[in-house]
């Protein structure tokens, strides 16, 4: 006679707000009936309850929901609205979100003694034009390779000699090499890095060389025609051995006035090593709090002695390279999140550009002056949960002005029934939103952008996609058939079928049919471009 177990009642917890029927209530109390033996054997034991009840994702309360309804987000009425962080209102009605400063929080000169400050307006200062060149927004998708990378796309470079040379990192420790003037020539190096690819900087003397840190704790010197790839430096050389002592690498950047490299771990420390040896240097610093990410390292574009560094600590610090020690920085910029990237401006090297997870674009106009608050604090939505690359604000290095950068938004919008994320350019020196633009058949968000430092040129990485973006203006005149777009892995062998492979649990899937490209053009070419912008 097999023996039948027991186990303590299970209590289902439905979520309904109708009132019980007597029919109901006594079907309940009948399944509820317990025999005289399995009451003693259960006696004792508390009955185990299945919730059905929906929760909100934000404060796991029941009652509401909060997060994307199409194009829409809704808010948690617990918590402020999503995209300020301040209170009294919601993302849909945030004046922040349809102003067309972007919630632009201005802060007046202050007027210092500092000596530096007269340098800087009497020297560096005449170096900047004084007319204003106009913007010249790439706002038209002119070449792409669909599903590219086998995970999100963490990193983009281009080539600092070769104009159409693009390289990208993804999750998997990949390097992308893309020739997009020739757009079918592509090459994937998979045996470089074991995971995360998070930053990669060219090498100053050898254009064909370019330096990556990864999440596996080294840092590779890869040449770019054979993929052979050399190992400066391992922070793991016995393997794992638990996460209290993985360390992995972030930030990076190359000083090539001192030949080092410089990388930041996830422990707070900054480590150098010799591009002339190769060769670990010195002891590492800590920079940060002990125990959090340093996510990243920029040097000043004139004076490589200054190093502005950010992390999860909620600091971005500026360091004198010629005192780096624990403690010793210069000024600490604080913020109220996270601090996801952090540059000089690219010219000058007067201006401090940072991004937080606060919904926040800082801007300091100079850091000769006084820096205990930011000059602008301009609202942005880059807030996320999971599953993305960091947004980052990125300098326009064309851009004289110094006043022009580039960011991916987070928050979609409804665009003629489409839910999309637009790529916003803003003008920080006034937090106006000079363009916004979009594809149709981009529905992924694209979290890493990158201005081309000599053309007018967008590359962009949504998902595991790379897409090129050039003036309409600029794109007019060329030959519909030399706007081509590369499909890769499963999408290669079902073009004319809807894509339905295994998905990357870090991304949305990429939908970007070659086929339906041809339906939008053809159907809108008498109304106007099916990559759209709207300027303000």
């Amino acid at each position: 006679m097999r023996r039948r177990s027991l186990f303590p009642r299970v209590v289902i917890d439905r979520d309904t707000e109708s009132e019980k029927s007597s029919s109901d209530e006594e079907e309940e109390e009948a399944a509820n009936v317990v025999s005289p033996e399995e009451e003693r054997i259960q006696k004792g034991k508390t009955p185990i309850t299945i919730s059905l009840k929906k929760v909100c994702k934000v404060c796991k309360r029941s009652g509401h929901e909060a997060g994307f309804r199409g194009a829409t987000y809704i808010d948690c009425p617990m918590k402020p609205c999503f995209l300020c962080k301040l209170p009294g209102h919601t993302t849909v009605t945030c004046p922040h979100r349809v102003a067309t400063e972007y919630g632009m929080h201005p802060a007046p000169h202050k007027n210092t003694t500092n000596p530096l400050e007269f340098v800087f307006q009497r020297q560096l200062h005449p170096r900047l034009p004084p007319i204003k060149p106009a913007h010249v927004i790439p706002d038209q998708v002119y070449c792409a390779v669909i599903r590219y990378h086998s995970r999100r796309i963490t990193c983009l470079e281009f080539h600092p000699t070769n104009n159409n040379i693009l390289l990208s990192g993804d999750k998997k420790g990949q390097l992308g090499i893309w020739d997009f003037g020739k757009v079918h020539e592509k090459t994937v190096y998979g045996n470089i890095h074991n995971c995360i690819l998070n930053n990669m900087k060219f090498n100053p003397t050898n254009d064909g060389s370019i330096y990556a840190a990864s999440s596996d704790g080294t840092i590779s010197c890869t040449d770019l025609e054979t993929g052979i790839s050399l190992s400066l430096m391992n922070l793991n050389p016995n393997g794992w051995e638990g996460p209290s002592s993985w360390r992995m690498l972030y930030g990076l950047d190359v000083n090539s006035e001192r030949n080092v490299v410089l990388v930041a771990d996830n422990f707070g420390y900054i480590y150098m090593a010799d591009i002339r040896s190769n060769n670990k240097m010195s002891k590492p610093t800590l920079i940060h709090k002990k125990g959090t990410k340093v996510v990243g390292l920029n040097c000043n574009p004139l004076q490589p002695d200054l190093l502005l560094s950010c992390g999860n600590d909620h600091f971005a610090r500026i360091w004198d390279m010629r005192l780096l020690e624990a403690g010793s920085s210069l000024y600490n910029l604080e913020h109220k999140r996270v601090v996801s990237s952090a540059y000089f401006s690219p010219l000058s090297g007067s201006k401090i550009l940072t991004t937080s997870l606060d919904n926040r674009i800082r801007v300091w106009d100079s850091i000769f002056g006084n820096l205990d608050n930011p000059s602008r604090e301009i609202v942005h939505s880059h807030d996320f949960n999971r599953y993305l690359t960091a947004f980052r604000a990125e300098w326009d290095a064309k851009d004289s002005s110094e006043s022009l950068v580039v960011i991916g938004r987070y928050i979609s919008e409804n665009y003629d029934g489409a839910a999309l994320h637009p790529i916003d350019f803003i003008n920080i020196s006034t937090g106006q939103l000079v363009a916004e633009v979009m594809d149709p058949n981009i529905t992924t968000i694209s979290s890493v952008n990158k201005l081309h430092p000599r053309e007018d040129i967008l590359a962009s990485g949504s998902s595991r996609s790379l897409f090129i973006w050039r003036p309409n203006k600029l794109d007019i005149a060329l030959p519909r058939e030399e706007k081509r777009m590369v499909l890769c892995g499963e999408l290669s062998k079902k073009r004319n079928k809807k894509h339905g492979d295994e998905s990357d649990d870090d991304s949305e899937n990429d939908i970007f049919i070659s086929k339906d490209i041809r339906f939008k053009q053809k159907k809108h070419a008498s109304k106007s471009s099916p990559y759209k912008s709207r300027r303000s």
